[in-house]
C-alpha cells in the first residue's frame, strides 16, 4: 500500500490506471479531498467488520463518486473479496438476494448497505440471450477484475475508510475533474451485455451535468432497440430512478437527444411537440424536481399520471366523439393507455391504481353544486387530484378560476364553503347548468350505470356526468374532458334525474401532502 502511494505521489502508475491495469492509482486524503463526515457510519462499520475478519472491503461505486463531488450519498455499496455466504455469517441482519449476480443486503435499522463480492472476468460460457445480454454471471474474482466489470470510470473507484485512500483503476478521478462520462471497455460490447447501461449513461449525464464521451455515445442510437429485450421490471426501476433523480426534465431531454425515448414512453414526442402538452409535462417535471430537491416525497403514480395525461386526454375525446358517454369514455381511455404502458414499463398495480384515481377525479372537480364538493373532500387521493388539477389550470388546459375555487374551498371553513357553493361558478362557455329531471320508471339500472350516472358511496371514483341527449342532438353542445357537464341543455323528460352525491371512498380526512 505504501509503495502504491509513493508511486502515485511521484506521478507513476498513471498510464496503468488509464488503461485498466492491475495496479491502480492510490490517492491520499489531500489528493481526493473526501470529507469523512459524509460517510455513513454503518458503511464504515461494514468495511471494518469485514477487514477485522481478514477480508478486503471498500466503499465503492456511486457513493465514492458523490463523495469526490462533495455530495452526501443517498446509498452506500461495499465491495469485498468475501463470498456472499461469508458476508452473511458476519452480520445478524444480512440477506442474500439476486439471480443474475448474488449480493448481500445488510440492514441497520432503516439503512441498507449493499455488499457485493468482487466480480471476475465475464466467462464466455455465461448464459446469454440471442442478443448477447448476460442472463446470469456469479463469477467471483480479484479487485482489478471487479473494476473492469463496472460500467463507467467514475463508478470504478474504491474508498477505504480505515486508511482514507482511494484506489482508481481507470482514470475516474481525471474524468470527474473533466466532467466527462466514459464507459469502461468497448462501448458496443458493454451495451450489448446490459442494455440498461444506455439508460444509466443518460441519467448520470443529466444528473451530474457531465458530457458523454463521444465514443460512449455513438452506439446508443443504433443499439437502443436492445432495451426491448430487458425485463420490463428492470426498465421500470431504471426509469423511476431517472424520473425521481431531481433532474427529470433534463433526463427526458437527454433521452430524446440520444434516441432512447421511443420504446419507453410511446407518443411522448407527440405530446412534447404540442404547446399545451409540452407546458403541462414541463410543469409536472419541474414540480417533481423541486420536491426531490426539498427532500419531500414524490408519488410515482402522480408522476406517471402527469406524463401520460395527454395521451388519456386524446383518447378520451376520441371515445366521446364516437358516441361514448363522458365518464365511461374516460375509463376506456385510461385502460388503453395503461395497457400499452404496462407492456413497456411493468407498472405496478398500486401505481396504476393511483393513476386511475387521479385521472378519474378530474371531472368531479367541475361539479361544484350540492353535496358533490363535500364528497370529494373525503376522497383518499384528494390532495394528489387537486395538485393535478392545479397543473392543468397552470398549463392553460382549464380556466384558472376552477383551481382558485377549489383552493378556497379546501382551505375554507364551513361558512366559507357554503358561500362558495352558493356562488354561481364562472361559466367558461359551457352554457346553463343542466336542470334536474324527475325520475321516471321503465329504465334499467344497468343502462344508467353504462351512462356514467351511478356514483354511490362505496368507492366509485368518477363524478356523475350527464350524457348528451339522444333526441335532437343538434341542440346540445357536445361534452368535453374540460367540461364533462356540458351538453345536457334541455334533455328529454325520460332522462333520469342526476344524483347529487359525488361518491368517494369513505376516508375521514384528506392527505396533507399533495404528491404523496
Amino acid at each position: 500500500m505504501i509503495k502504491k502511494l509513493i508511486r502515485s505521489i511521484l506521478g507513476k502508475g498513471k498510464k496503468g490506471a488509464a488503461s485498466g491495469s492491475t495496479e491502480p492509482d492510490v490517492l491520499g486524503p489531500k489528493q481526493h479531498g473526501i470529507d469523512p463526515a459524509l460517510v455513513s457510519p454503518n458503511a464504515v462499520r461494514v468495511t471494518q467488520t469485514l477487514q477485522e475478519a481478514g477480508f478486503k472491503a471498500f466503499i465503492v461505486g456511486g457513493a465514492v463518486r458523490d463523495l469526490l463531488l462533495s455530495v452526501k450519498p443517498k446509498d452506500f455499496d461495499v465491495a469485498t473479496n468475501a463470498t456472499p455466504e461469508q458476508v452473511k455469517q458476519l452480520f445478524r441482519r444480512a440477506f442474500i438476494i439476486g439471480r443474475r449476480f448474488q449480493i448481500v443486503h445488510v440492514m441497520f435499522g432503516q439503512e441498507l448497505i449493499e455488499v457485493t463480492t468482487f466480480r471476475g472476468a465475464s466467462a464466455d460460457n455465461s448464459p446469454k440471450d440471442e442478443h448477447g445480454r448476460v442472463l446470469r454471471d456469479n463469477t467471483f474474482g480479484e479487485q482489478h477484475e471487479d473494476a473492469v466489470r463496472r460500467d463507467f470510470t467514475i463508478n470504478a473507484m474504491y474508498y477505504d475508510p480505515a486508511t482514507q485512500t482511494v484506489l482508481d483503476y481507470h482514470g475516474g478521478i481525471a474524468d470527474i475533474r473533466a466532467k466527462k462520462l466514459r464507459i469502461i471497455g468497448e462501448p458496443e460490447a458493454r451495451y450489448r451485455e446490459d442494455p440498461v447501461r444506455m439508460l444509466r449513461v443518460v441519467r448520470f449525464a443529466a444528473k451530474l451535468k457531465f458530457t458523454i464521451d463521444p465514443a460512449s455515445s455513438a452506439p446508443i442510437r443504433v443499439m437502443a432497440p436492445l432495451i426491448d429485450n430487458v425485463p420490463a421490471a428492470r426498465v421500470f426501476d431504471e426509469m423511476l430512478k431517472l424520473l425521481m433523480s431531481g433532474h427529470a426534465l433534463a433526463c427526458l431531454q437527454q433521452l430524446r437527444k440520444e434516441g432512447l425515448h421511443h420504446g419507453l414512453l410511446p407518443l411522448l414526442d407527440v405530446v412534447l411537440e404540442q404547446p399545451l402538452g409540452e407546458k403541462f409535462v414541463t410543469l409536472a417535471l419541474a414540480n417533481t424536481d423541486a420536491r426531490v430537491k426539498q427532500g419531500k416525497p414524490v408519488s410515482p403514480g402522480f408522476l406517471f399520471a402527469s406524463l401520460l395525461w395527454h395521451q388519456v386526454l386524446e383518447k378520451w375525446r376520441a371515445y366521446q366523439a364516437a358516441g361514448e358517454y363522458p365518464i365511461p369514455a374516460l375509463h376506456l381511455a385510461a385502460d388503453d393507455v395503461l395497457d400499452a404502458q404496462t407492456e413497456k414499463l411493468a407498472l405496478q398495480r398500486k401505481i396504476a391504481s393511483d393513476m386511475r384515481d387521479i385521472w378519474a377525479m378530474q371531472p368531479r372537480f367541475e361539479r361544484r353544486v350540492g353535496k358533490a364538493p363535500y364528497k370529494l373532500l373525503e376522497h383518499l387521493r384528494l390532495r394528489a387530484g387537486y395538485d393535478f388539477l392545479m397543473l392543468r389550470c397552470e398549463s392553460g388546459e382549464l380556466d384558472a378560476e376552477l383551481g382558485e375555487w377549489w383552493s378556497a374551498f379546501i382551505s375554507g371553513n364551513g361558512a366559507e364553503r357554503e358561500e362558495l357553493i352558493a356562488r354561481k361558478p364562472v361559466d367558461s362557455a359551457a352554457g346553463p347548468a343542466p336542470k334536474k329531471r324527475k325520475r321516471r320508471g321503465g329504465r334499467s339500472r344497468s343502462k344508467d350505470a353504462a351512462q356514467g350516472e351511478q356514483d354511490n358511496d362505496t368507492g366509485s371514483e368518477a363524478a356523475p356526468a350527464p350524457a348528451p341527449a339522444k333526441a335532437a342532438p343538434e341542440k346540445a353542445a357536445p361534452a368535453t374532458p374540460e367540461n364533462p357537464d356540458a351538453g345536457s341543455g334541455e334533455a328529454p323528460k325520460r332522462r333520469r334525474r342526476r344524483s347529487s352525491s359525488g361518491g368517494s371512498g369513505g376516508a375521514d380526512s384528506a392527505p396533507t401532502d399533495g404528491n404523496d
